[in-house]
């Protein structure tokens, strides 16, 4: 799986994972105050590194929000995949990765922190563009789909297409699942709602 790649220090490109000081900085000012309290000087300080270093990479705080974004997420979805094992049918992985992926995003805490504090950061993503994780996240699952049709354990079906109902699936249990559980209910706690999230999935892909 190929993880997305964003601007190095020195302007090249480096893999979501690698860990860079500015969107680690950004990621502890988020964590500490939220996006709207956080400036452009406070990241250049925790960061070690001037306001014009931050300005030759990105045009504004929202920009290297983004970007920290894009590296969290992928990060967690990247990790959430199970790898290639013998004798597990591909469509198994892709459902295992997404259940726990959903569940690791909604722990994570920067989105937490997001939801919590500044949740209209969100919005552009939900209605009206896809961001640099969406696009990321499809050509991942595009990936998988591609080795459940080799081996046959995905339906036969346009790769593109299922993508994004997948990805339209679970992106809406990961931002949406809060408002319809009832903890207080066991049947209708989120691990229950996750369960039936799962039945979905396999009858979606199951050929």
């Amino acid at each position: 799986m190929t993880p997305i790649r964003h601007n190095g220090p020195d302007g090249g490109a480096t893999g979501g994972s690698d860990s860079d000081p500015v969107l680690d900085a950004v990621r502890d000012c988020v964590l500490a105050v939220g996006v709207r309290r956080t400036t452009l000087a406070d990241v250049a300080r925790r960061a070690g590194v001037s306001r014009m270093t931050l300005y030759r990479r990105w045009p504004d705080l929202r920009t290297l929000v983004g970007d920290l974004m894009t590296r969290e997420w992928i990060d967690v979805a990247s990790g959430a995949i199970p790898e290639p094992a013998p004798g597990t049918p591909t469509r198994d992985r892709i459902v295992d990765g997404l259940v726990a992926g959903i569940a690791a995003f909604r722990a994570h805490p920067l989105f937490r922190k997001i939801v919590d504090v500044d949740p209209e950061l969100l919005l552009p993503y939900v209605l009206d563009r896809r961001g640099a994780s969406q696009v990321a996240l499809l050509a991942l699952l595009a990936d998988a789909l591609r080795e459940g049709h080799a081996d046959g354990s995905v339906r036969p079906g346009h790769i593109e297409r299922q993508a994004r109902a997948l990805l339209l699936t679970v992106q809406s249990f990961a931002l949406s699942l809060r408002t319809m559980t009832d903890e207080d209910d066991p049947e209708l706690d989120s691990e229950a709602l996750l369960g039936e999230l799962r039945t979905l999935l396999e009858r979606t892909l199951t050929p």
